[in-house]
């Protein structure tokens, strides 16, 4: 069975393929239009699909759009109730249940060749469900899912036994608690739907002063679900503008919100272990993200493994919604074979581009040893191998990489992509050598979704991976997977003494990561970085 996913209506538009059960394809729309985020989340831009995304992933698998069984829309507008009902203010949301009950027709003109009869409606948390399940490598499993709202509920907590979903409770809007994290995000002054993690780096700073106001808010009921009451939040903290400094009661009040919903995640699977006594756990929906949040469930909650979904907000229902109709048409759905899911481009397609562009390069001998060359001499390298990542986190494929060692390589790199300098950036370390260096979270962790302790004897060793609480979000490298990658951990290790590389996303702020190219090269052309690896080529920062 050949399906098509699809997420549009919210934010985070992307594609999916799932050819006989098995993932082929998945990438996200900004990745090609280079819109962050796609399209922001209002009623008015729900009408786009991602059609660069979809065709992209057809043409991967050497398909046509009538070569199709089936597409999944990751929403089911059956299901919606008007925005007033529900207690939203959003008086225009009837436009997304118009463009949703509409959406056949302009897949069908997106893709021509298709049939708009084969378009299925999948629940958006059941989507979300399946992107964690369905895609988990192990076989049955809870799931909770928790983000800012579906059709009409914010959250599903149910079992997954083969392959088919049991829901033991869902929440009805409008309690959210992803809503209530966009709104302390706004409060705060980022960017809404779009930079709650700055919330989640910026609580390190702070403390739970507001921790009882939260929790008289924010309660769960015994049932599986929760309630979130309104919050005056400038009664806790002054509102702060997109361009003012932080102060510490804002670092204060993100560190309560952080600290409720860490309580109340724990209080929900709690429930639902009770109710199933399974050992797994998967988590989906933009909550899932929160990889501090995911640290506490691992190390207080009662299941033996929590796997989160590398795209576990919204665009990862393209993919959940694929695998829900390929497993309800008796495809038996094999486990995500990685986040390596996007466009690649052969050794003579890279080198057209160069030449195309004039720039100096060299094929080199040796990638990985000349990159870890430049970073033990305290360079910055853009990494570009291979396919791209599906989802938020730059793991290996599309990265900015430097030197651990130096403290001061925080800032710098923070400088190089224009971001807030309370922002962390994580190390990458070869699987085996994890557990040396980092405790409590779980290990091995290839999609950067955990927060982990950096041991003691440690942080002054890597100083520019440890953020301020003396955590660190690590990603592990299993050289299996990650032959290339592993070899240049390996020669850095060499050269430096330290088995450990700062890895952080290959895109400047306000941008979508780097996915073609092109995109590394004018990344290159912009930031002060001294090295650009892409496939077996490098090229150089002439020297000034």
């Amino acid at each position: 069975m050949k399906v098509l996913g699809v997420n549009a209506l919210f934010h985070d538009p992307a594609a999916a393929l799932v050819v006989d059960g098995v993932t082929v394809a998945a990438l996200e729309e900004e990745r090609l239009s280079r819109r962050k985020h796609g399209h922001r989340p209002v009623p008015f831009a729900a009408w786009e699909v991602p059609e660069l995304a979809a065709r992209w992933c057809l043409e991967e698998a050497g398909l046509e759009p009538s070569d199709l069984d089936a597409v999944a829309y990751s929403y089911d507008p059956a299901l919606a109730e008007p925005a007033d009902e529900l207690g939203l203010h959003d008086p225009w949301d009837h436009l997304r249940q118009t463009y949703a009950q509409r959406v056949p027709s302009f897949l069908a003109s997106a893709l021509p060749g298709l049939d708009p009869a084969c378009v299925r409606f999948v629940p958006h948390h059941v989507a979300h469900a399946a992107s964690g399940a369905l895609a988990a490598p192990s076989g049955d499993t809870d799931v909770l899912v928790l983000d800012g709202r579906g059709e009409r509920a914010s959250h599903l907590a149910g079992h997954y036994s083969d392959g088919a979903l049991e829901t033991l409770a869902t929440q009805r809007l409008p309690h959210s608690l992803g809503l209530l994290y966009e709104d302390v995000t706004q409060h705060l002054g980022f960017l809404r739907s779009s930079d709650e993690f700055k919330v989640m780096a910026l609580a390190s700073y702070g403390t739970p002063q507001f921790a009882d106001e939260l929790r008289r808010a924010v309660t769960t009921t015994g049932d599986g679900g929760f309630r979130t009451e309104p919050i005056d939040w400038g009664s806790l903290a002054k509102p702060r503008g997109p361009d003012d400094p932080w102060t510490q009661e804002h670092a204060d009040l993100a560190a309560s919100v952080q600290a409720r919903l860490e309580e109340v995640l724990l209080e929900l699977v709690g429930w639902l272990h009770d109710r199933t006594g399974a050992r797994r756990l998967a988590l989906a929906g933009g909550v899932a993200l929160n990889c501090v949040a995911n640290t506490r469930l691992h190390a207080d909650g009662p299941y033996d493994d929590v796997w989160v979904q590398p795209a576990a907000g919204d665009a990862g229902t393209a993919l959940g919604a694929a695998l829900t109709v390929a497993s309800d048409g008796g495809d038996r759905c094999a486990p995500m074979p990685g986040a390596d899911l996007g466009r690649s481009w052969s050794d003579d397609e890279l080198e057209g581009v160069l030449r195309t562009a004039r720039v100096p390069y060299e094929r080199s001998k040796d990638v990985a040893r000349e990159v870890a060359e430049c970073l033990a001499a305290d360079g910055i390298v853009a990494w570009f191998q291979g396919r791209s990542e599906y989802g938020p986190r730059a793991l290996g494929h599309r990265s900015l990489l430097a030197h651990p060692g130096r403290e001061q390589n925080l800032e710098r790199l923070n400088d190089v992509k224009g971001r807030e300098q309370f922002r962390p950036v994580a190390p990458m370390v070869l699987a085996e050598r994890a557990q040396q260096i980092f405790g409590r979270g779980p290990l091995p962790s290839p999609y950067m979704l955990f927060v982990h302790d950096v041991a003691a004897e440690w942080r002054d060793r890597i100083p520019a991976v440890v953020h301020v609480d003396g955590t660190a979000r690590v990603q592990t490298v299993d050289a299996h997977d990650e032959p290339l990658v592993a070899r240049m951990l390996s020669a850095f290790e060499e050269l430096s003494g330290i088995p450990v590389v700062v890895n952080t996303s290959l895109n400047t702020a306000g941008r979508p990561m780097v996915d073609s190219p092109r995109d590394a090269l004018e990344c290159f052309g912009s930031a002060p970085v001294d090295l650009l690896a892409m496939g077996p080529f490098v090229v150089r920062r002439p020297r000034a």
